[in-house]
C-alpha cells in the first residue's frame, strides 16, 4: 500500500509554494518601546532591557505578532513560519539570564547553567507554545477564507558554534556541547509540537552541527510524541565562496544533513538573490529533495526603510528567473521582506513549474 502523502508535499507537486517573509522586519517596523516589549507579565523586572527580544513579544504582545502573519497569509503566503528564531534558553541567555560566563568567556559551564535554569526553561516552553498557538489560529481563520495553510515551527541556529572556537587563543575550545545543543533544541520542538505546527524548519544552518544537533532533536520528540512532521532544513552561506561559516560548500552541507530525509532543504538570509545565485543553482542540480530559497531582501543597507535595499520590484524578477530556470519548489524571503515582498513574489511564480524531482510525479 502507498503511504499517504503530506497535503505540504502534495502542493509542492503542484506548485511552487510560497513562504511567508521576515518577522524581525516586521517587528522592528512598528518600533516598540522598552514598555511594550516588557508588557504586563515582565512590567517589573528589574534585570537587562528587553527591547529586541523578539520572542518574548509571543507573551507580552501577542496581538502584534497575530497581526504579522495575518498580513502575510493576506499576501498570499502558504506557510507562516512561528515567532521562536531564538526561543530556546541558549538563544535567549544574553536577555534573560543574570549570570555572567565565568572569566568574562562563554563556556561550557555557564551554558549548562543557563540550560538548568528552571525558570528560563519554563519560559521558553511558555514562548513556544504561544507562539506555535497564535501562528495557529491566523492560519486557521486562512484555511476557512481560502483554503489549506501551514504553520511551520521556526528553529535558529543559536548564538554559539559546536564546531568553531570563540576564543582564537584556544582551537580546540568549545563554548557548548553536542549534548547541550540538543537539549535546548529537544525543549523548544517539544513545545512547538505540543502547539500544533505542521512542519519544522531549522534554518540559517551556519554551523552544521549545530543544524545536526537539532535534526537529533527533532528525531527525539518525534520518537517520545509518535508523531512525525514534514522538516525542512535551510543553510546559510556567508560568502562569495558559497561556504557556510564552518567552512562547508553546498553540496558537503547537503550530504552532512541528509540522513534526516527533509522534505525540503534549502538555502536562506546568506547573501543577496544576486550573490546567491550559484548557490541555489548548484543545490538544485545536486539535492534528491525538493529545494526552497529564501534570501535576504539585499546585502544589509542602513539607510534603507527595511534595513536592505531590494524593493518588491527589484527582489521579484531576480527570484523569478530561479523558478523559470526550474530550480525551485519552495520560495520566499527572509530579512528585509515583507507582506508586499511575498505578494510581489506570489504572483510572479504563480505560472512556473515546480523543480522536477525524479520520482515523485512532477516530472
Amino acid at each position: 500500500m502507498q503511504a499517504e502523502v503530506h497535503p505540504l508535499e502534495a502542493l509542492l507537486r503542484q506548485r511552487i509554494v510560497l513562504l511567508d517573509g521576515a518577522m524581525g522586519t516586521m517587528i522592528q517596523c512598528r518600533k516598540l518601546s522598552e514598555e511594550d516589549y516588557r508588557g504586563e507579565k515582565f512590567r517589573d523586572w528589574n534585570g537587562k532591557d528587553l527591547k529586541g527580544s523578539l520572542e518574548l513579544l509571543n507573551v507580552t504582545q501577542p496581538q502584534v505578532i497575530e497581526e504579522i502573519h495575518s498580513a502575510y497569509l493576506e499576501a498570499g503566503a502558504d506557510i507562516i513560519e512561528t515567532n521562536t528564531f531564538s526561543a530556546t534558553t541558549i538563544g535567549l541567555h544574553d536577555f534573560l539570564f543574570q549570570g555572567e560566563p565565568k572569566g568574562g568567556r562563554k563556556d561550557q559551564e555557564f551554558f549548562q547553567r543557563v540550560v538548568d535554569d528552571v525558570d528560563l526553561r519554563a519560559l521558553v516552553r511558555q514562548m513556544n507554545l504561544a507562539a506555535a498557538r497564535i501562528a495557529r489560529r491566523s492560519a486557521d481563520r486562512a484555511i476557512k477564507q481560502t483554503g489549506k495553510r501551514f504553520v511551520g515551527g521556526s528553529i535558529g541556529p543559536l548564538p554559539v558554534a559546536a564546531s568553531m572556537s570563540p576564543d582564537v587563543n584556544d582551537p580546540a575550545f568549545r563554548a557548548v556541547t553536542f549534548d547541550q545543543l540538543r537539549q535546548t533544541y529537544f525543549d523548544q520542538i517539544s513545545a512547538l509540537v505540543e502547539g500544533d505546527v505542521d512542519l519544522l524548519l531549522i534554518e540559517t544552518v551556519f554551523d552544521t552541527l549545530n543544524g545536526k544537533a537539532a535534526v537529533f532533536a527533532v528525531a527525539d520528540v518525534f520518537e517520545q510524541t509518535g508523531k512525525k512532521l514534514p522538516l525542512i532544513v535551510s543553510g546559510t552561506v556567508t560568502d562569495k565562496a558559497g561556504r557556510t561559516l564552518s567552512g562547508q560548500t553546498v553540496e558537503a552541507f547537503l550530504i552532512s544533513i541528509a540522513h534526516a530525509q527533509p522534505l525540503v532543504v534549502g538555502l536562506n538570509c546568506s547573501l543577496g538573490p544576486d550573490e546567491m545565485n550559484p548557490f541555489i543553482e548548484e543545490l538544485s542540480r545536486v539535492a534528491p529533495f525538493y529545494v526552497g530559497a529564501y534570501p535576504n531582501a539585499g546585502l544589509p543597507d542602513p539607510l534603507s526603510e527595511t534595513g536592505f535595499p531590494e524593493t518588491p520590484e527589484t527582489l521579484t524578477p531576480k527570484l523569478k528567473r530561479w523558478a523559470e530556470n526550474g530550480w525551485l519548489n519552495l520560495v520566499g524571503g527572509c530579512c528585509g521582506t515583507t507582506p508586499e515582498h511575498i505578494r510581489a513574489l506570489g504572483n510572479a511564480v504563480r505560472n512556473c513549474k515546480p523543480r522536477a524531482l525524479s520520482g515523485n510525479g512532477t516530472e
